[in-house]
């Protein structure tokens, strides 16, 4: 049985930035390489590994799509030897100081969060959480030798090394969304051994934590007839317990809501409760907030629904998720896609 986790920490410890996902894509190429027909790169950068099926041409096909890029920082200034930054893609700022990052510039400088002493603070701050225009990153370097490496406009990633914990979990950064770019690598592995009627593209995209490119352009290259997001979603946790959380290594969601089809949603729910993988239903009254948004609206518009894989502590450098949902993620996608029939895409019909 395929064994994603030397994978999943692997490209958890690349960099990838929204706009800048060349250094994981090579990573996730080699991966999928020997479990599809073909590899493609689009013309923004999002990946596609193809599986074709075994029905009569034109064969019907499914785009399943987990974002690869990633949060992060990038550089606004350097100033007397320090680099001011802001955010790409959503951060809190109470979880920078004293994180460990890495400075893409010249060459990578290793470099760690700073903040000034309290009493040098505006009075107005006193102990509120302080805000990134008062932080700054230190790559211990003179003056000169960091104005000479560093330019505005470079990518900052978070340093921190996945870590191992107890009852099968993984934290780390970047989990959102690597943790669902290796349930993909999962499914195609299980494919690998499998007959499926439809096409399969599986689809690593750019820049979803920013401006949804690659799903929004990825069904123009595939053309479609169904698409799946995969991502993570909040897991109950200390402060985060009621309904807008989701319980934890408990088992995957699928979403419900103005990004779902209800006869895709079926579709899925129907193999889960088959085969006993655990699953609730994630309601969502507004979008997503994942690919699905995009894939959903390209061209003429797709049938489409989103996977999550719980998660705690999102968009942190210590992210945590169940290796079991991961697990239970993949081996859904490869099911289902393999189950259906060459005639699904004219049953689909919008009802409840």
């Amino acid at each position: 049985m395929y064994d994603p986790l030397p994978f999943l920490k692997k490209i958890l410890t690349l960099p990838g930035l929204s706009g800048y996902e060349d250094p994981v894509r090579q990573v996730i190429a080699d991966e999928w390489g020997p479990l599809v027909d073909e590899l493609k790169t689009s013309r923004l950068g999002s990946l596609y590994g193809i599986r074709r099926g075994t029905a009569t041409k034109p064969r019907p096909r499914i785009l399943l799509a987990a974002h690869m890029d990633a949060i992060g920082l990038m550089v606004t200034m350097v100033q007397d030897g320090f680099i001011r930054f802001t955010e790409v893609g959503g951060i809190d700022p109470r979880i920078l100081p004293g994180q460990q990052v890495i400075v893409h510039g010249r060459r990578d400088l290793p470099g760690i969060i700073g903040q000034p002493s309290a009493r040098l603070l505006p009075d107005s701050i006193g102990k509120k959480t302080i805000p990134m225009e008062y932080l700054m990153i230190d790559v211990g370097l003179s003056p000169e030798e960091t104005a000479a490496l560093v330019r505005t406009g470079d990518p900052i990633s978070f340093a921190q090394l996945p870590v191992e914990l107890t009852d099968n979990t993984l934290a780390g950064h970047t989990l959102d969304n690597r943790a669902s770019v290796a349930a993909l690598s999962i499914c195609l592995h299980e494919l690998s051994t499998m007959r499926h009627a439809w096409d399969i593209w599986a689809v690593a995209t750019v820049q979803e934590e920013e401006t949804l490119a690659g799903a929004f352009t990825s069904p123009f290259d595939a053309q479609p007839d169904v698409a799946v997001a995969i991502d993570v979603t909040f897991a109950k946790g200390p402060g985060a317990s009621d309904h807008r959380t989701v319980p934890f290594g408990k088992g995957i969601t699928l979403g419900w809501g103005p990004n779902t089809h209800p006869a895709i949603f079926d579709a899925f729910k129907k193999v889960a409760e088959h085969l006993d993988i655990p699953f609730q239903t994630e309601v969502s009254a507004a979008n997503s907030g994942t690919d699905a948004m995009g894939l959903q609206i390209a061209g003429a518009g797709l049938p489409s629904l989103y996977i999550s894989i719980p998660l705690r502590y999102m968009h942190t450098p210590v992210e945590l998720v169940s290796m079991k949902d991961i697990q239970r993620a993949g081996h859904l996608l490869a099911q289902t896609a393999a189950s259906l029939e060459p005639d699904f895409k004219q049953q689909i019909r919008w009802e409840e």
